[in-house]
């Protein structure tokens, strides 16, 4: 039977500027409320508290929860899948001075090396669930190679584990830190960016999720849907929120100092944000009004790292950073009745650490990449295009020669 079609006015009456409450789709991935976050069912303080992000991972790709060997199994295979190509390793390092010099960003480096996988992977232009699978196994397993060899080359340093792509005793998490620093990190490092990745892994139809389903709905090929939701992810407005979050934290700290964390200074800067109307980054959602269910998990963790480590692996005295933090989302709330989202205390937990700023983004990739690829699978295995209309608002119909 086919679709039932509806007219253009009928269409018109339906506009929502930037699709805000249209529903595009139907999916088993994921659903999202103000109630809550649930992967498969799954809901997200239990992923956090109880789950490892290769479960999730599991959970999201293969569609149910593992057994001890599917779950062996699974980590296998993606430990078998780190290492890069020699022609994606050596584009890395060719990108060096582009690196330091601005002219590239990580997120860039990124999704050039994922389009470079889809010329070299066997599976690149099949659509069967069986190949999308594969593939996604592959380029979850090889997100966190790229980074660690990507940061190896900004540090100045060779490249750690190019043969392995890692240390295949540890998990995803220890093992991108230890690709990015060389060191093997501490089991509370690597615990927090276990769950940071879980909280990242999936949110139902988000921008760059959308981007993916709607390239794959064309029936392309899982590598350019990717390419596609790598380059909507970059954007401030959706993944590269965390790193504008930390850069205005730091923003305020040098105009404030740190003396007046805690004291009107702070309140008289972010009363002057609200005066010229500037962006916040890290604040507000789309779909949750009354506060996103993960940022509270990801603060809570990243201040407990920034209490008890004495390291200062950054450098810095890492509370005063929740401490700031802290009184900018009580001015937020109390002022404009906004909640932080998982992006504000992802940039404080992240910097914290010691990790950089700009590697924020391709670390939430080394995540999402699970959500995007069940989507992906999804997409393709009942298929629909995407095809929305739009509101004309241009000219009258008028003549050429008139």
């Amino acid at each position: 039977m086919a679709a039932p079609t509806i007219s253009k006015e009928q269409a018109d009456a339906s506009f929502s500027k930037g699709l805000e409450g249209i529903v595009a789709g139907e999916t088993s991935v994921c659903s999202i409320e103000q109630g809550g976050l649930w992967y498969r069912g799954y809901e997200i303080h239990d992923l956090a508290l109880h789950a490892t992000f290769e479960e999730v991972a599991f959970v999201l790709l293969e569609g149910h929860k593992p057994s001890a060997s599917e779950l062996a199994r699974f980590k296998g295979e993606l430990v078998a899948e780190r290492p890069l190509p020699a022609p994606v390793t050596n584009f890395i390092e060719s990108m060096g001075g582009s690196l330091h010099s601005g002219r590239a960003v990580p997120m860039d480096i990124l999704r050039t090396c994922v389009s470079m996988l889809g010329h070299l992977d066997p599976d690149s232009q099949s659509v069967e669930q069986a190949a999308n699978l594969r593939k996604a196994k592959r380029l979850l397993a090889k997100i966190p190679t790229m980074i660690g060899h990507m940061q190896n080359v900004i540090d100045g340093k060779a490249i750690i584990e190019r043969e392995r792509g890692g240390d295949p005793t540890l998990d995803h998490a220890a093992n991108l830190l230890y690709l990015m620093t060389g060191s093997k990190p501490a089991k509370e490092y690597a615990r927090v960016v276990d769950v940071s990745l879980i909280l990242y892994a999936e949110h139902d139809f988000n921008a760059s999720t959308f981007t993916t389903r709607v390239i794959a709905g064309t029936l392309s090929d899982m590598h350019g849907a990717v390419c596609g939701g790598i380059a909507a992810l970059k954007g401030p407005l959706h993944g590269g929120a965390n790193e504008m979050a930390m850069e205005m934290l730091k923003e305020i700290m040098h105009d404030v100092g740190e003396a007046a964390i805690g004291t009107k200074a702070v309140n008289d800067w972010m009363q002057k944000a609200f005066d010229t109307k500037r962006k916040l980054m890290g604040f507000g959602h789309r779909v949750y009004k009354n506060g996103d269910h993960r940022a509270p998990i990801l603060h809570k963790l990243g201040r407990t790292i920034a209490t008890t480590d004495t390291k200062n692996p950054g450098g810095h005295a890492a509370i005063k950073w929740f401490d700031l933090g802290e009184q900018v989302q009580k001015i937020m709330l109390d002022k404009k009745n906004i909640h932080p989202n998982v992006d504000f205390p992802c940039g404080m937990t992240y910097f914290t650490m010691g990790i950089p700023v700009p590697q924020y983004t391709p670390i939430f990739v080394a995540s999402r990449m699970s959500g995007w690829c069940a989507h992906i699978i999804e997409q393709h295995a009942n298929n629909r295009i995407i095809r929305p209309l739009s509101r004309y608002i241009g000219e009258a119909p008028r003549q050429w020669n008139g």
